[in-house]
């Protein structure tokens, strides 16, 4: 038997770090070749890690909460067979050169890092380097009676760890308004799972003590009285600036600050897209993607590109070019649990209409769930974004990033409009489309918002035949 590490793979996509959210092994378990040992969120998706050896796990070199660079070990495992670690090389410490050929797809060579992998500070620790302030008396007594010592810290470290849930049963949580830290945990490791929630809205035992709910989601009671306001939960809270919200907020600064940004609106009438659409979903199999609005406007998009290849373009500042893109790939902006993420359909305009509703469909679901490769989320030449689902009229988006234009929806609302020479109720709806000034002009973000509009004002006319 020899030991072999494994270290945090590249991701791609310019990853150079993740953290660990749960391991799916424990030390002495056996494993075989791409078994999923463990889960680690980046700054876009939640990734599943496979094993890259059939062997034993004899060591787990970091724990839930870490976040770790690129090439840091993260596991050991007894190989059979293998050739054992050069001599020397301190217990631990093995690199990504270091690693025996895994079969994985993803990995990658270490980048330059100067720091050793760091967990998040937790409320009621003190920083590592404080950790052994000078008390004669406690130093004495832990001496003296070393037991009670370790029991007293292995307590405080309990109570002030975060508690090991994973991003979607975290948000289901909140949604019950369920207090993690009164939850004990069932799963590997005390890991929380749904299970565990269930439990807890039965009325169950599976807690740590203490009240389940949290106090914002306590039952209705009686409102405060003037002369007794409610003073309770009224702190700041502090929610670090990491993964996707981290992710999001550097491009969206790069795209502010890089490209000037303008944005031209065109209110419509869709009442003759929101009859096909419901004639699309009469006649839609059960089980097959139904055809909404956004799947509509996403291949009337696609259409008016044809005419206006213009926006469907980025600035290569390098090269001093404006490049075109040949296919639209089409980016579609998904709130999810962990932040705004934006899945790419592919070559979708080479897709019918059903095919780009299923498309779209599966890409949002698997977003939400945090499982989006992240290839999927990359290489968009232009999004959509679909403010309308929140109930707001119209928006002016920021671009994305590496493309052109940005297209968002608003709200349809059912109002007195002008039509065939009256006053009658339509569908209405408001679209805006900002664009990056460098590569687009005026007259062509015009022109292509206007043929969207007639499309979806008269969409049989066009789809058709398509």
């Amino acid at each position: 038997m020899a030991v072999k590490d494994f270290a945090l793979p590249d991701l791609g996509e310019g990853l150079t770090e993740s953290e660990l959210v749960s391991w799916k092994v424990a030390v002495g378990d056996s494993v075989h070749l791409n078994q999923i040992i463990a889960e680690v969120e980046t700054a876009k998706a939640l990734v599943e890690l496979p094993a890259p050896y059939d062997g034993r796990v004899s060591r787990l070199y970091v724990e839930p909460g870490v976040t770790v660079a690129v090439g840091e070990p993260l596991v050991a495992f007894e190989v059979a067979g293998a050739e054992p670690e050069p001599a020397g090389a301190p217990d631990g410490a093995g690199d990504g050169a270091d690693v025996a050929e895994p079969t994985l797809v993803g990995y990658g060579a270490r980048p330059d890092a100067t720091t050793r992998p760091a967990r998040r500070a937790r409320p009621g620790l003190a920083p590592a380097g404080q950790a052994r302030e000078a008390d004669p008396a406690r130093d004495t007594a832990a001496a003296a009676d070393p037991a009670p010592a370790a029991a007293q810290a292995a307590t405080a470290t309990a109570l002030a760890e975060r508690p090991r849930a994973t991003p979607p049963v975290r948000k289901l949580a909140r949604e019950r308004g369920i207090d993690l830290g009164t939850v004990t945990g069932t799963g590997a490791r005390g890991l929380i799972t749904r299970q565990d929630l269930d439990a807890v809205a039965a009325g169950g035992p599976a807690t740590a003590g203490g009240s389940h709910r949290l106090p914002v989601s306590a039952a209705p009671t009686a409102p405060a009285t003037p002369s007794a306001p409610a003073t309770a939960d009224r702190g700041d809270v502090r929610i670090p600036i990491r993964g996707v919200r981290k992710a999001t907020a550097e491009a969206m600064v790069r795209s502010a600050f890089s490209a000037p940004q303008a944005t031209v609106f065109l209110t419509v009438d869709v009442t003759a897209t929101s009859e096909l659409v419901e004639r699309l979903r009469a006649r839609t199999a059960e089980g097959d993607a139904r055809p909404g609005l956004l799947a509509v406007v996403a291949k009337a998009l696609c259409l008016a590109i044809r005419r206006t290849p213009e926006v469907n373009a980025r600035w290569d500042d390098a090269a001093q070019e404006i490049v075109q893109s040949g296919a639209v790939h089409l980016g579609i902006a998904a709130a999810t649990p962990r932040g705004l993420l934006v899945p790419v359909v592919r070559d979708a305009d080479l897709l019918p209409l059903t095919d780009l509703a299923g498309a779209i469909r599966t890409l949002a679901e698997t977003a939400r769930s945090g499982r989006t490769a992240p290839v999927d989320l990359s290489g968009s030449t232009i999004t959509i974004t679909n403010v309308g689902v929140f109930g707001v009229d119209a928006g002016t988006p920021i671009v994305t990033p590496g493309e052109a234009a940005i297209l968002a929806l608003g709200a349809v609302r059912r109002q007195p409009w002008e039509h065939d020479g009256g006053i009658a109720l339509r569908d209405v709806l408001t679209l805006a489309l900002s664009f990056d000034h460098r590569i687009v002009d005026g007259q062509q973000a015009s022109i292509l918002l206007a043929d969207l509009g007639r499309i979806l004002n008269d969409p049989a006319s066009v789809l058709a035949f398509v």
